[in-house]
């Protein structure tokens, strides 16, 4: 195992899993089969681009594990999204499906790409050719992939209908999908709507009122956008987020209406008026109750966790925080939510799309949200109990009860 600084993504994943096995004295044979994933799948997407030429994109289905249920897992569309990242990620998912209690297992998909410089039409066919490629491998009951970053309802849409040239009409091979198309109310919502659920929680447990709370959300895209809303909505003043291009600061707190306003005109918070522009690493640094990296991994690591003046780091985003980082972090007393736990959110309202199309009954929106809290908070006071109990820090609680979760049924279903 590679130093905590220099850890990639699948070792800083395998690295969580492997003190979790320690913890609970998991036997080696069940420790190694769970530790590699169950299936990986690479394959070449050419795609003719609206200036003719043919550019042959890379994308990976990789399956990590499903002794509790299908493979459940996005489908990212970045050009950092190569064979490493995308093994970690699917290995995160068995951990955060197992967590929130779901009879799912994990699995992620990912393309090499940069779809903000692709039209809808090169999208489109990338996506139908990337889902032939991977259609023999995924099914309502085998694996079902879902939006990610660079992906959304019509990257569903697109999926789910090269999949039915195939195989037929199979509403819940995907999920995340318009609801026109058997999507659910409220996924779009859901993984900000979980997250603020859990900062909810936790303010409860530091004594922290939402009225007075205030929160740094880096990252404005699905997940950061909805957070900072339903947190507003509650009464915290939601005072610096960011995007891509950069941040803003406002430590009187942000006008979201307005803010939103602002991104659908010009794309971007940049310039935003009655804020101060900051970066991406200034926000980061803000003093703070809860701070939220709401982007891409790897935001808190090793060279500015000692700057860090938030009182809680909530994960948004997936492996935001790597473990160098957290370890100082620690040192220093600032706790951090792990994203197997804070943005499950999104695959839980996942599976309850998958199971209106199971049963070709949708729910309403109160049914989804209220189910959703029930998952979420459970979740938070199973680790914050373990927590408590045996005093350790939040990820190795949540890693233990997960981790647990999946060797118990691989133990119950007998090994080879």
């Amino acid at each position: 195992m590679a130093n905590l600084v220099d850890m990639t993504p699948f070792e800083a994943v395998t690295y969580y899993f492997d003190q979790a096995c320690d913890r609970l004295v998991v036997r080696d044979e069940i420790r190694n089969l769970i530790c590699t994933p169950d299936r990986e799948v690479r394959v070449e997407i050419p795609v003719r681009m609206d200036n003719g030429d043919l550019e042959v994109f890379i994308g990976y289905r990789i399956q990590h594990n499903d002794s509790r249920g299908p493979y459940k897992g996005g489908v990212r569309y970045h050009p950092e999204a190569d064979e490493e990242e995308v093994r970690a990620l699917a290995a995160l998912m068995t951990w955060k499906t197992a967590l929130v209690g779901i009879p799912f297992g994990g699995a992620k998909g990912g393309v090499q790409c940069d779809p903000r410089k692709m039209s809808s039409r090169e999208l489109q066919s990338l996506t139908r050719r990337f889902t032939r490629s991977i259609s023999q491998i995924i099914g309502v009951n085998q694996d079902i992939p879902a939006p990610d970053v660079g992906t959304n309802s019509q990257t569903m849409a697109w999926m789910m209908s090269a999949y039915a040239e195939e195989h037929g009409y199979s509403p819940g091979v995907v999920t995340g999908k318009p609801l026109e198309l058997g999507g659910s109310a409220g996924r779009e919502q859901a993984t900000g709507r979980g997250v603020s659920l859990i900062i909810n929680e936790a303010a409860k447990d530091l004594g922290i009122s939402m009225d007075h709370s205030k929160i740094a959300i880096q990252g404005f895209g699905n997940v950061g956008s909805w957070t900072a809303q339903f947190l507003s909505d509650g009464g915290s003043s939601v005072i610096a987020v960011s995007d891509v291009n950069g941040g803003l600061h406002n430590a009187q707190g942000l006008d979201l209406d307005q803010l939103k306003a602002h991104v659908v005109r010009t794309g971007s918070v940049l310039d935003f008026r009655d804020a101060e522009a900051i970066t991406n690493d200034e926000l980061l640094e803000i003093e703070c109750d809860f701070l939220v990296p709401a982007a891409l991994g790897g935001a808190i690591n090793s060279r500015n966790a000692s700057k860090i003046r938030a009182r809680m780091v909530v994960e948004g985003a997936n492996n935001p925080v790597t473990p160098a980082g957290e370890a100082i972090l620690n040192d220093r007393g600032v706790s951090c939510l792990p994203d197997l736990m804070v943005n499950a959110g999104g695959v839980t309202v996942s599976y309850f799309e998958w199971v209106q199309n199971i049963q070709r009954f949708p729910w309403d929106l109160n049914r989804v949200n209220g189910a959703l809290e029930e998952i979420m908070v459970r979740a938070y006071r199973e680790v914050q109990a373990m927590v408590e109990r045996d005093n350790i820090t939040y990820r190795d609680a949540a890693f233990s009860i997960a981790v647990g979760r999946v060797a118990h049924a691989l133990e119950l279903q007998g090994l080879p």
